[in-house]
Order: C-alpha cells, then sequence, then structure tokens
C-alpha cells in the first residue's frame, strides 16, 4: 500500500473509533401540551384546524412559544375513559401541561357525581404521581339543568374542589360566552361553531399562558 494511503486508512480509522466512543448530545424536544378531553376538545362537526386545540396549538407557534400540543381527545368520552387512557398517553408524551377537559358527558348521561368526581380526582393524583413537574389545568363545565338544580349546582361544584384541593389551574368555565347562544353553537346547542371555538381558545389561553 501506497505510504499515503497507509496513513489516510489509519487517520480514519482513528476517526471512526472516536466517534463511537464520544456520546452524541440528544437534541431537546418540544415540552408537549396534552389536551385529554371529549367532543368539545375533539372539535366536534367542525372543519379540520378550526378547534379551539388546533387554534391554540397555532398560537404558540404564532407566540415563539416551543411547545408540541398533542390532542388526545375522543368525542363522547367520560371521566372514566380518560382515566383509563391516560396512562399510556403519560408514558408516550411525558406531557409538561395536562389539560383535562372532561365530564360533560358524565353530567349529560346522570353518571353519580361522587363517581365523576372520583376518576377526575384519579387523573390528578396519575399525573402527578408520574410527573410531579408536569403543570395541570382543569378545564370546569357546566350542564343543563335537566337532572334538576341539585345535580347540577353540584356538577358545577366538582371543579373548583378539586382546583383547590390539588392546588391546579382551574378555567372556571370552558364555554364561558359561548354556552346558551345559538349563534356560536351547533344545531344539538351543545357543540361550539367555529366561531364559538375562537372564544372557547381565548379562554384557554388566559389561564395557559401563566403556565408556559
Amino acid at each position: 500500500m501506497h505510504p499515503f494511503h497507509l496513513v489516510r486508512a489509519v487517520a480514519l480509522t482513528v476517526l471512526v473509533s472516536f466517534a463511537a466512543i464520544v456520546p452524541v448530545r440528544a437534541q431537546p424536544t418540544a415540552p408537549v401540551v396534552l389536551v385529554v378531553g371529549d367532543s368539545i376538545s375533539a372539535a366536534y362537526g367542525l372543519s379540520p384546524g378550526t378547534g379551539w386545540v388546533d387554534l391554540l396549538s397555532a398560537r404558540l407557534a404564532s407566540e415563539h412559544y416551543p411547545h408540541h400540543v398533542v390532542n388526545a381527545s375522543i368525542t363522547g368520552d367520560t371521566t372514566a375513559g380518560g382515566r383509563a387512557r391516560l396512562p399510556a398517553l403519560l408514558m408516550r408524551h411525558k406531557p409538561a401541561v395536562v389539560v383535562i377537559e372532561l365530564g360533560g358527558n358524565d353530567g349529560l348521561r346522570g353518571i353519580p357525581l361522587g363517581e365523576t368526581k372520583k376518576n377526575l380526582q384519579a387523573i390528578i393524583n396519575r399525573v402527578k404521581q408520574k410527573s410531579p413537574e408536569t403543570k395541570i389545568v382543569l378545564a370546569g363545565m357546566m350542564i343543563p339543568p335537566n337532572m334538576g338544580p341539585q345535580y347540577t349546582r353540584g356538577f358545577q361544584a366538582i371543579y373548583p374542589d378539586l382546583a383547590r384541593t390539588n392546588q391546579i389551574s382551574l378555567i372556571p368555565f370552558l364555554l364561558q360566552g359561548v354556552g346558551g347562544d345559538t349563534r356560536l353553537n351547533q344545531a344539538d346547542g351543545i357543540h361550539p361553531t367555529a366561531e364559538g371555538h375562537k372564544i372557547v381558545a381565548e379562554n384557554v389561553w388566559q389561564v395557559i399562558r401563566e403556565l408556559l
């Protein structure tokens, strides 16, 4: 072998060996905002990109936040369903912030208030146990008075009670400024229109920006 080629081969061997022992720095991953919700957060009946979760993601990008939003919401989901899905979601996404938007379907179905509150508490506990540094946002909900005034008041009280007990952030009423307004809701009177979701996104932003 020509001396030049011999030297070049030795140099390449040294470089490859050196590269093998020098650890490669992992690229930092974007902090995740995980939304665990039902049809409100899943943007039921709307075109892609017009729901409040998508609007939040767009706002974070426009204001140069590094966060990545993961929407793990399922239409029709209950607090029990969210509780069952949560462990896998936490393991997969390792969120910096978790937004819990569940309970509306419990209320519409007349599920006992104690069961709804127990499930929400279990969700909060799981997040805290799995990742104590993760910030938690609880989205407060209200329901129509179909189940009677006692149930309706008790349901509404679940959210501030849990927020206070667990010292977590609370959106007092996710649909503030939207609920009950026919101009901002679809024909079912429950799910916001695209215009309604703009207001919902602002309701969320007023709380979540304090955590980012």
